[in-house]
């Protein structure tokens, strides 16, 4: 477990410097493992001796810029004005998170912690980590903190062995190399047909089931539920409810740990949004709330409050808090969707009929909906709050939940009023307002001169994104796929 430090009656991340006994914890141990998160949402890190990392601990370390001047294949983005070849991918300064320190058991409970990423003693822009923390700091200062819950979702396929799948036994291959070095085929899943919420499926692979369960809570990240999804070798992870900046963290953490688990286990997860065609991809499912910093919920109408004039009863226990926290979603989430869907496959899954939405919309318990309100009479006040269900298992999820939650927050500010009405309330005749279905037509959006995602997150940070996007893009377009071939070899 990570330790606790209390600071008047919450964790912080600032000055704490003397916070921990850092010789004393790490006594006993020879290295460190540190990390932090690029703009796709990978760990980047490495190994330190124990001596190196407690001589560095206060004062941060050199790593170089480069780590948000390339892709997830570590390809050069242009030139951008947060790491540049100009500037030579000069070393941004690494703070070390002591209250993020966790032990993790694959690695002979070697020591880990994860990082914030500064650049002449301010926050760099695409550092994630560093833009929830000012974001929390916000809305402390207003006397109230933002919480969420994630439900994780990823395939599970068996991996490849140089003999083939039988045999674990041997020599494992990544699936990717083998993928490589194989004809394409599709990958074998863990377990075969659908079988949502199977009592009886975990049991085929168990070891790896329950090692996830057991493992992700040794790291303090605790799964509160745990399923099959509808889907073969599908399993869903909901992550116990905490403070955003936490959450963000967990999330990372999770599939770190789901991975090199797998590995373990000779299971390869996969967190693609849409793995497979003809099936319901992965969803990354947000659940957002407000809180008093006593932690009662702001999105609950209290009892002896007349609920305001509105003409959906949907609304009738949620605050006007919560009402202009929603409008604020719907307002901004089109302009926002390349940090909610963030790569060519996530659009792939948000296709009608399979579980994900296509619509600007919203409604009480309605899954059909963008933005499910999840309010009494389905559940007590206190669990008041909003599902955003546009995620997928791919998603940043530091950036998801800074752009949600300001977003919303947001709409609280400037009392957004609602305009849409809930999907069941909604005239057959007219269809809802479309979702971006692309990436391109996302990014479009998304760096739009009067774009709500520059006001939000700011002008460096959506032109240096837009250009990873972009890079993306262009490296689609100029791939030839499977299906192009096997579709046009021979009759064109």
């Amino acid at each position: 477990m990570k330790p606790e430090i209390q600071v008047n009656g919450s964790k912080t991340l600032e000055n704490q410097e003397s916070a921990l006994d850092l010789a004393g914890i790490l006594k006993d141990d020879e290295r460190v493992q540190v990390a932090g998160i690029d703009c796709d949402g990978q760990l980047r890190g490495k190994v330190m001796s124990k001596e190196k990392f407690l001589s560095i601990v206060n004062s941060g370390f050199g790593m170089s810029s480069a780590i948000f001047g390339w892709d997830m294949h570590d390809m050069l983005f242009e030139d951008n004005k947060i790491s540049s070849s100009e500037a030579g991918y000069a070393d941004f300064t690494s703070m070390v998170d002591e209250l993020s320190m966790r032990r993790l058991p694959w690695a002979n409970n070697m020591p880990f912690f994860l990082l914030r990423f500064t650049a002449n003693n301010e926050a760099v822009s695409a550092c994630g980590r560093g833009m929830l923390n000012t974001l929390t700091g916000r809305l402390a200062n207003s006397g109230c903190k933002a919480v969420a819950g994630v439900e994780i979702e990823f395939f599970n396929f068996q991996t490849p062995t140089e003999d083939g799948y039988q045999d674990h036994s041997s020599k494992r291959k990544n699936l990717a190399a083998f993928l490589r070095d194989h004809q394409p085929a599709a990958p074998r899943p863990l377990t075969e047909g659908m079988f949502g919420y199977s009592v009886t499926r975990p049991m085929a692979s168990s070891d790896f089931f329950f090692d996830v369960i057991d493992t992700s809570k040794r790291l303090d990240c605790d799964v509160e539920s745990w399923h099959t999804e509808s889907g073969p070798g599908v399993f869903e992870a909901a992550l116990r409810v905490c403070d955003i900046q936490e959450m963000a963290d967990r999330v990372s953490l999770f599939k770190y740990t789901t991975r090199c688990l797998g590995n373990i286990h000779g299971v390869n997860p996969c967190f693609l949004a849409k793995p497979m065609p003809g099936l319901p991809g992965n969803s990354g499912h947000i659940h957002i709330s407000l809180t008093d910093l006593k932690g009662s919920n702001l999105f609950a109408r209290s009892e002896d409050t007349v609920p305001s004039n509105t003409p959906w009863s949907d609304l009738n226990d949620v605050s006007d808090t919560g009402r202009h926290f929603l409008a604020g979603l719907l307002n901004a989430l089109q302009d926002l969707m390349p940090l909610l869907a963030p790569t060519i496959n996530s659009y792939k899954r948000l296709v009608e009929n399979f579980w994900a939405p296509v619509h600007l919309s919203w409604g009480l318990e309605d899954r059909r909906a963008s933005v499910r309100l999840i309010a009494p009479p389905v559940c007590k006040p206190q669990a008041t709050r909003f599902e955003i269900r546009i995620p997928g298992a791919d998603l940043h999820p530091h950036y998801a939940l800074a752009a949600l939650v300001s977003a919303g927050w947001r709409g609280v500010e400037q009392k957004l009023e609602l305009t849409i009405p809930p999907l069941s309330a909604q005239d057959c005749s007219k269809t809802p307002e479309l979702l971006p279905n692309s990436l391109d037509r996302a990014v479009e959006r998304f760096k739009a001169p009067g774009s709500i995602a520059r006001e939000l997150l700011g002008s460096e940070f959506v032109d240096f994104f837009a250009l990873t996007r972009e890079h993306e893009l262009r490296l689609y377009r100029e791939a030839v796929t499977d299906w192009e071939f096997k579709r046009y070899i021979e009759i064109v």
